[in-house]
This record gives C-alpha cells, sequence and structure tokens, in this order.
C-alpha cells in the first residue's frame, strides 16, 4: 500500500527510454513495471530502477526522496547512481573500478558537476552515528541497536541513507524491516566502492536477482564489521 504519484511513472518512462539507448539488450527492472506485471527474465547483467525513492518524502515536500538506477551483474551492484533532485546531491559508486564520489549537481545546469571522492570512516571511540528510516522505525531496529553506544541517531529517508555512510557523514545503517531490490541495490553500489558493506542475517553481502526481488533484512556498515543480524 505505499503511495505511487504520476512522478514515479514518468520519471521511470525517462530513465528506461535513456537507459535503452544507452545500453540496450541488458534488461531493465523498474519498480513500476514491476508493479504492473511487467517483469523481464534475468540472469547475469540487469539494471534495477526506482525511479522515485521515498515517495512518501517526496509527497510531504521533503527534499530526501532519490532517484536509484543499478547495474547488477553476478548477483551483485557493480555500477550505482543515487541522485536527490530537490537538494542537488548526486553519488555515485563505480565497484571494483573508480570508487565513490558524490557531487552537487543542478539538473538544469549545462555542464557536469565535478566530483568528490567518498570513502568510509572508522567510527569515532565515542560511538556511531547510526542513520534509520523516518519511515520505517521498528521495535527490532531499535532492540539492535542496543548493542551499540550511539552517539546520534538520524533520521533520512529513501537510500541517501547508504550514502551518509559512504561519505562518512555517518557509520551504520540497520534496516529490520521489508525492502525490494531496487530500493537498496545503488546504494549498496555507493556504499561498497567507498569501503564499506551491506550484510544479510547470513552475514553475507546482500544479493540481487532474488525471487520476487524481495530483501532479507540488512545491515549496512562503514569501516567495521557490524553485529550480525538475529538469525
Amino acid at each position: 500500500d505505499s503511495p505511487v504519484t504520476a512522478a514515479d511513472q514518468l520519471a521511470e518512462e525517462i530513465i528506461l527510454r535513456h537507459l535503452a539507448a544507452h545500453a540496450p539488450g541488458i534488461p531493465v527492472v523498474a519498480e513500476e513495471q514491476v508493479a504492473a506485471g511487467v517483469v523481464p527474465v534475468v540472469s547475469g547483467e540487469f539494471f534495477l530502477v526506482d525511479p522515485l525513492d521515498g515517495t512518501k518524502e517526496f509527497v510531504h515536500r521533503r527534499g530526501d526522496f532519490t532517484v536509484n538506477i543499478a547495474l547488477i551483474r553476478d548477483a551483485a551492484p557493480v555500477l550505482g547512481v543515487v541522485y536527490a533532485p530537490a537538494t542537488g546531491q548526486l553519488f555515485v559508486g563505480h565497484v571494483g573500478g573508480a570508487g565513490a564520489a558524490r557531487a552537487t549537481l543542478d539538473p538544469r545546469a549545462p555542464v557536469a558537476a565535478a566530483l568528490t571522492p567518498i570513502r568510509v570512516r572508522t567510527p569515532p571511540d565515542a560511538g556511531v552515528t547510526v542513520v534509520a528510516s523516518r519511515s520505517h522505525r521498528t521495535p527490532q531496529t531499535d532492540a539492535y541497536l542496543a548493542a551499540y553506544r550511539v552517539t546520534d541517531l538520524v533520521s533520512v529517508g529513501s537510500s541517501l541513507k547508504f550514502c551518509l555512510v559512504a561519505a562518512a557523514d555517518a557509520d551504520l545503517y540497520p534496516r529490520l524491516g521489508p525492502t525490494m531490490e531496487w530500493d537498496t541495490a545503488a546504494g549498496q553500489a555507493v556504499l561498497v566502492a567507498a569501503g564499506g558493506r551491506v550484510l544479510g542475517p547470513d552475514a553475507q553481502p546482500l544479493r540481487y536477482g532474488k525471487p520476487q526481488f524481495r530483501n532479507p533484512w540488512f545491515v549496512a556498515s562503514g569501516a567495521f564489521v557490524p553485529h550480525a543480524l538475529a538469525a
């Protein structure tokens, strides 16, 4: 019962058109198409698209909604772009390649903005800064965080949570609730390219191309191994 707006649908149409032009032949799994029953067969390589992640933030005119585009190869995100149109924040990640970077990008500007490399940090001795979902906080999340010394807890919508960890503005993002693969793939690519990790309940990296494209619980972290999730 999550909200869908005209912006979700129109943005997805634009993204699909450009992906078809620039990467013909690579299947695209896109949120609104899947909702309409259009689900391509995927195997080794495919795109995951969320045209508007954080629709509730968009509806309530908060700026932390994002556009997420990721390339999956052999069940792992290898390229990812997260863009927050309202604030101009752009994050990119190339796993095993150029690494991760950020920029402030005005979509009306005639030239691209310069990218600044980003890297995760080792948590300060005082404790960890945690980012959590504004709309999907759960009692399980609070129970998990009880094992940490938390110095700051920031509520942020959308995949920007991954990006704050990637940019060393936070240390930990636990998600003990439902998500879909298009919600997480681009953010995971940015975080992993920045030196972080995203681990499921089996303490292994979150994988993609699963049945119905549903994710298990996961925890994303910077330059340390997080506590394991309860089985």
